[in-house]
């Protein structure tokens, strides 16, 4: 179990939501999801390859949890506004519809990752900071 900055039993994970605004145009928050959690989800799988949609703007094939086991990532979404994933940081993909947003590797080249699909209406127990 994590701790916080003061020693105390930290039971969330730290999480970035992408999510589809207006227009379709694709926006993120910022917060949390609960540790010890079960998310209703039949298979998962892994990925390591990088060059198939690096830089190039798509939304998330379907609703998804991506766990990143190594790499460091620039999002960028509709608006232009940017946010960083590495390992510690779930990335939820509910952005599903429209521009979608784009990723790109910063300091190094490799991006693994593990893919959790949610099936659908399945809540994905983020909370918004």
């Amino acid at each position: 179990m994590s701790t916080d900055q003061a020693g105390t039993p930290n039971n969330y994970l730290k999480a970035i939501r992408l999510i589809n605004i207006e227009e379709n145009k694709c926006a993120f928050e910022i917060g949390k999801i609960p540790i010890r959690q079960h998310i209703n989800a039949n298979y998962f799988f892994a990925q390591t390859d990088v060059s198939t949609l690096e830089k190039i703007p798509h939304p998330a094939p379907r609703r998804q949890y991506v766990i990143t086991l190594k790499g460091k990532l620039r999002f960028t979404v509709s608006n232009g506004d940017t946010f960083i994933i590495e390992p510690g940081i779930v990335l939820i993909a509910n952005d599903t519809a429209g521009e979608g947003h784009t990723w790109e590797i910063v300091g190094g080249n490799e991006w693994e990752r593990i893919y959790i699909p949610l099936e659908d209406n399945t809540n994905d127990y983020f909370m918004a900071d």
